[in-house]
């Protein structure tokens, strides 16, 4: 309650105590500051049981994220050491897994000061903003730990501690280390002593490889191997230079896409190739490295390896930049390439419903206006650009995508450009009907929700009925001096959709049709043709006619 009456007050919350049973009353003079407008509160009367305080705000510890050198050969420590020491390790050659593993680049690293202290510049303002840190205290404890890592790292490499596989095997160094402390640590100094001579990145994927070739065939030896060869190789993949050198250099976004899809799903593409010659030209092959490797990721070892570069495929899918921005006919190509060969491989490499989703999001930049454009060009004729419109469609999923298609296809259709190209054109009607009956059952095969298809083809068939009603082109077949047979199979075909569009002009042909197929001569010449009684009865059945 409110009141001006402090006695009042008080008296209110003593009755609600004593006799309503409450637990606790408190009674507080509000005063108003008249120049800032905010209350003051002053506690007057607190009756019951005892207010809670405020719990105090824990105070931070400083912890930095890494504290022991171990934290630094975790994955997501990998990932940080690469983005921070990029330029550094690109100079070199060299990947995180390379660098904490090889006593010559620590070396190198150490002596580099300047990129060091730049590197931890980088880690620790940020972190010390985020976490109320100090930065000189966060840098100067980074700076302990790397000492410390590179320190050990050195240290063995002086002492002989680290495996090298050009005394010993691969399997027997795997063997033997997979009993140590810290096992992946040192047969990891192992690999990256192998491949540290290479003068390429592919270079590099080959020895890797090569050892994979020669790991242990069987249990924790195995495990520990495979482990460890699969660190580097995901690094290799995850910089530019190393893929653009296993893949090829000067791709665009989409011949990216092709090869990485080519790289992670090659049993599925090969499949489709084989069956789709066309495929092959969209999907070209790999290098041989990169043809080894997709070998090793269609069998079970690497699955983060594959895996990664599957999540890529994807995120590359989902963003909105243009995988052929010269050639938009090349990209819906593409498109319809990479939605096969990652379809018929979903489910090992990727979820179904997120390759389904990912195209969906690409086909909505499909039938934006811009695209559309691009596509269309310029110097098309109305029916080119309808045919092509309901190409796309054809290549777009998502009832959404696939409405907005309906659209621009019903633009060119019902445009009066269209009409009069068609009505004016130089051919003959007959020819005219016929492209409108293709574009009528290509309308319906393009995969467009029933009402929008029927939208499109009913205006088809209006426009065929204008055509066929000028040249009155069903009467005149009925009338030819021509064989009672072959003006029944014409007007049939008119009028079952194949040589005109459903609609006027195929109720017309099917009049005419039903006139002449009630005709003695007719009847008499199907009676000496049995040959062609089933073609004709088919063609009546298609026609909506009794056989």
């Amino acid at each position: 309650m409110a009141t001006e009456d402090r006695a009042a007050a008080v008296r209110t919350a003593e009755g609600l105590i004593a006799n309503d049973g409450f637990a606790a009353a408190k009674v507080t003079k509000e005063t108003l500051d008249e120049e800032t407008r905010e209350f003051a509160t002053v506690s007057i009367l607190n009756l019951g049981a005892p207010e809670l305080g405020r719990k105090k705000e824990a105070k931070k510890e400083f912890e930095p994220l890494c504290v022991q050198p171990q934290d630094l050969y975790t994955l997501h420590a990998r990932e940080r050491i690469g983005r921070l020491l990029e330029e550094w390790l690109e100079r070199h050659r060299a990947t995180p897994f390379e660098l904490l593993h090889r006593p010559d680049l620590a070396e190198e690293l150490e002596a580099s000061s300047g990129d060091l202290q730049h590197a931890v510049q980088k880690i620790s303002v940020p972190e010390a903003t985020e976490r109320g840190f100090s930065v000189h205290e966060l840098m100067r404890t980074y700076f302990g730990l790397i000492e410390r890592t590179l320190e050990r790292l050195m240290r063995d490499g002086r002492k002989g501690a680290l495996p090298d596989l050009s005394r010993e095997s691969f399997a027997s160094a795997a063997r033997r280390t997979v009993t140590e402390p810290d096992p992946s640590y040192y047969l990891g100094a192992g690999v990256a002593g192998a491949i540290a001579s290479a003068e390429s990145w592919s270079e590099k994927v080959t020895r890797l490889l090569d050892l994979a070739d020669e790991a242990p065939a069987t249990g924790p030896a195995r495990t520990l191997a495979m482990t460890v060869l699969e660190q580097p190789l995901a690094e290799i993949l995850g910089v530019k230079p190393g893929l653009e050198d296993l893949i090829g250099s000067g791709l665009d976004m989409g011949g990216q896409l092709a090869a990485l899809t080519r790289l992670t799903a090659c049993e599925a593409v090969d499949m489709l190739v084989r069956h789709d010659a066309k495929l092959a030209k969209v999907m070209p092959p790999l290098g041989p490295a990169a043809e080894r490797l997709g070998r090793w990721l269609a069998a079970e070892a690497f699955e983060e390896v594959r895996t990664g570069l599957g999540k890529r495929i994807l995120r590359e899918l989902n963003g909105p930049r243009r995988l052929r921005p010269d050639d938009a006919i090349a990209e819906i190509e593409l498109l319809r390439a990479l939605a096969m060969s990652l379809t018929a491989a979903a489910g090992r490499l990727l979820p179904l419903e997120d390759v389904q989703a990912a195209f969906s999001a690409r086909s909505k930049m499909l039938v934006t206006g811009d695209f559309v454009d691009a596509y269309l060009g310029r110097g098309r004729n109305a029916f080119e650009e309808a045919q092509a419109l309901i190409w796309l469609a054809e290549n777009v999923i998502g009832a959404a995508n696939k409405r907005v298609a309906s659209r621009w296809i019903a633009g060119v259709v019902g445009a009066l450009r269209f009409e009069t190209e068609f009505r004016n054109a130089e051919e003959t009607a007959a020819a005219r009907l016929g492209k409108l009956a293709a574009l009528q059952r290509q309308v319906g095969r393009c995969g467009l929700a029933p009402e929008d298809s029927a939208t499109v083809q009913g205006r088809l068939g209006e426009l065929g009925g204008l055509i066929e009603g000028e040249a009155k082109l069903a009467a005149s077949l009925a009338r030819a001096k021509a064989p009672p047979l072959h003006r029944l199979t014409v007007l049939l075909r008119l009028a079952a959709g194949e040589s005109a569009p459903l609609g006027p002009a195929a109720d017309r042909a099917r009049a005419e049709a039903l006139k002449l197929v009630r005709l003695p001569e007719t009847r008499t010449a199907l009676t000496e043709a049995p040959d062609q009684v089933e073609a004709v009865r088919t063609l009546l059945q298609q026609a909506g006619l009794a056989a």
